[in-house]
C-alpha cells in the first residue's frame, strides 16, 4: 500500500512540476525567448530542466544517447553541451521544448510505473550522488521546480504574466 501510494505521488508532482515548466514556455513572449534568466537564456533554462529531468528518468548514465527521442533530435542535441561544465551556446526553438517536455511526461509516468521498491531503495547510479533511486526523483522534481519558479518569476517580474500553481496531476491546456 506505501509502495503504490509512493508511486502515485512522485508520478502526481513530476506531472506537476512539468506543467508548470510547459505553462512558462507556453506563456513565454516571444520577446523574452533569448532573454536572461540568472547564467541562461530563457530556452536555454527550460531546456536545462527538461534535459536532467530526461537524464534522471534514465535506468544508468549509459542509456541516455541511446534514447530514440534522442536520435530523432541529433540537431537539438547536437555535442551534449549541457554535460560540460561550460557556457552553453545553443538555443532552442519552442516546437522542440513542447515535444521534449511531452517526452519527458510520457517518460516519467513510464519509468515510475515500472519502478519496483527494491529499485527505489538501490543506490541511484549517478556518480557522484550517493543517494537511492526514491531520492533521486525528489532531487529531480526538486530542480525541474527550482527551474520552473526562475522562469514565472522572469515572466511575473517582466510582463506581469503569472503561472498558475498546481499541486497534482497535469491536464493538456
Amino acid at each position: 500500500m506505501l509502495f503504490e501510494t509512493m508511486k502515485t505521488l512522485l508520478t502526481g508532482q513530476y506531472q506537476a512540476s512539468l506543467w508548470m515548466l510547459h505553462r512558462c514556455i507556453e506563456q513565454c513572449p516571444e520577446t523574452a525567448w533569448d532573454q536572461p534568466v540568472a547564467n541562461l537564456k530563457f530556452c536555454q533554462a527550460a531546456f536545462h530542466a527538461l534535459f536532467f529531468t530526461d537524464y534522471y528518468l534514465c535506468a544508468s548514465p549509459a542509456n541516455f544517447k541511446l534514447q530514440p527521442f534522442h536520435q530523432q533530435h541529433a540537431a537539438e542535441f547536437c555535442d551534449y553541451e549541457e554535460m560540460e561544465v561550460r557556457e552553453q551556446k545553443l538555443t532552442y526553438d519552442r516546437s522542440f521544448l513542447r515535444s521534449y517536455g511531452q517526452h519527458c511526461r510520457a517518460k516519467a509516468i513510464d519509468v515510475i510505473q515500472q519502478e519496483s521498491a527494491e529499485s527505489l531503495t538501490a543506490a541511484c547510479g549517478f556518480a557522484p550522488k550517493t543517494f537511492s533511486r526514491a531520492e533521486l526523483h525528489v532531487y529531480n522534481i526538486r530542480h525541474i521546480q527550482h527551474h520552473a519558479a526562475q522562469l514565472s518569476l522572469r515572466l511575473r517580474l517582466d510582463f506581469d504574466d503569472d503561472i498558475s500553481w498546481l499541486g497534482t496531476g497535469w491536464k493538456e491546456a
